[in-house]
Order: C-alpha cells, then structure tokens, then sequence
C-alpha cells in the first residue's frame, strides 16, 4: 500500500496523468564538493581479537564500496555537498552493520543458546534498527523514487561538463 504521506516521484505523477495538476516542488540545490571517502579503519577499529578484527575488515570492504557505488550517482544527480559528508558516512556505515548482522545470522541462525534456554539472536534486533536508520538516510538523500520527488535536478552551465 502506497503511503499516503510520502510524495509520488515525477514517473509515478506523469503515469497517472497528475489529476490535480499540481507542481512538482522545487528543491534546494547546495554548492557541490568532491567528498574524500573516510579512513575506515577510524570507525571500525582494529582488535586483537581475530573474530572481531575479520568482522571489521570486512565492515571497512562493505563500507567503502558502498561509498564508491553511491557518491557518484549523489554527486551527479543532486549535487551533494560538503555538509552531506556525514550522513553519507553514516550510510555506509549501517550497510557495513547490516551486513555483519546478517552475517551472523546465517552463522549462528535466528535463535540461539544462551543461560536461559533459546532465545532471539540479538543480530535481528540490531539488523531492524539499523535498517530503519538507513531508510531515513535513504529518504534524505533522495535514493528512492518517492524522496527524489523532492529534490530539484541541478542547474547546469553549457560549458561544464558533469565528467570534468
């Protein structure tokens, strides 16, 4: 069911013929930056632990080609600008999480021993959370059809080229 709150994108809008003739809102576009991708290893930091240090290895590889897939597109298709430096970061981070949580899932399954019997494995608990952050993070950075209604394409000179 569609949500009734949430804007259509402009495909949406056009298929449908927009009934109601509205407009589609302009939105505000911010000074561009190139974004230098993060020291990873600042955010999952190493440990003597080899369990956890091969999970954060993997985290830094999960983050980074997160980073790598989606700036680009970010900054081509809305401009993103210095300012979004963090919440790309934080993006990138709950992929990385997401993926460790389901990692151990698969590993150790959805119930597991513990003092008391079987219980949840606390990796779900921890996937949900982070998977609704990452839907905000979505919303906000306009990767879903619906959030891309709200941003306005960039203004671009005849003589710049996206690719220089």
């Amino acid at each position: 069911m569609a949500d009734r709150y949430r804007p259509r994108s402009a495909i949406q809008r056009a298929r449908d013929g927009n009934p109601s003739k509205t407009a589609i809102k302009e939105g505000v576009v911010m000074p561009r930056a190139v974004l230098a991708e993060p020291d990873w290893s600042e955010i999952f930091k190493s440990s003597t632990d080899p369990a956890v240090e091969s999970a954060n290895i993997r985290c830094r590889d999960v983050a980074s080609i997160e980073w790598r897939r989606i700036v680009p597109i970010l900054e081509v298709s809305v401009g993103i600008g210095e300012v979004d430096h963090t919440t790309v970061k934080d993006l990138c981070v709950c992929v990385a999480r997401i993926d460790q949580a389901e990692r151990d899932l698969s590993e150790r399954g959805l119930m597991v021993a513990a003092e008391r019997g079987t219980v949840k494995n606390g990796a779900a608990t921890i996937a949900t959370q982070y998977r609704s952050q990452l839907a905000r993070y979505i919303r906000e950075l306009g990767l879903s059809p619906s959030a891309r209604t709200s941003i306005a394409p960039l203004e671009e000179d005849e003589e710049s080229d996206v690719w220089d």
